[in-house]
């Protein structure tokens, strides 16, 4: 195969890598870096591809191979080597946690949970208390579709009182 063939055939592919590429880098920029570096080691060692073997699953391993490679220099390049006798302090964090945050989304939640009307409230806590579907209907004695309808219903409705917390 030609060089000229082989670069058609992995731009071809660029379809079904990019989206790899950003469930691997979590965003866009970096996902296009990984892609195109996936592009120049695949086409300097096309010498090493196989005709006849998946150029699809070649690409893949390449890529997943180079992000692999990135993220343990990243990791090495930020970790500190201490060579006092100190060394605990180093790597102690400076924010101390006093779960305030926490705190606060607690009270919102539980503030949420207390609007419900008690028709949604009883079956989304007996759900989240681990009851299955058909438990809970044999309790409230009441059909499987309705408890259903219900915990549906109050997620739903703590969804859009807690969109404070939406990412």
């Amino acid at each position: 195969m030609t060089a000229l063939e082989f670069g058609y055939r992995i731009e071809s592919l660029t379809g079904s890598l990019k989206p790899y590429a950003l469930k691997l880098t979590r965003d866009s920029e970096d996902a296009n870096d990984l892609l195109q570096e996936t592009f120049f080691k695949a086409y300097t060692n096309r010498t090493k591809f196989e005709e006849g073997t998946n150029l699809k699953a070649w690409m893949y391993t390449i890529m997943r191979n180079t992000f692999i490679t990135n993220y343990q220099r990243m990791v090495r390049r930020n970790t500190f080597i201490d060579t006092t006798e100190n060394s605990h302090f180093i790597n102690h964090s400076a924010v101390v946690e006093n779960n305030a945050h926490g705190n606060f989304i607690h009270k919102d939640i539980q503030a949420a949970l207390n609007e419900l009307k008690d028709i949604y409230k009883i079956p989304f806590k007996l759900y989240f208390e681990g009851f299955k579907y058909h438990e809970i209907a044999k309790r409230l004695s009441i059909p499987i579709g309705t408890v259903k309808n219900r915990i549906h219903i109050a997620r739903k409705e703590l969804k859009d009182a807690l969109t404070v917390y939406a990412y």
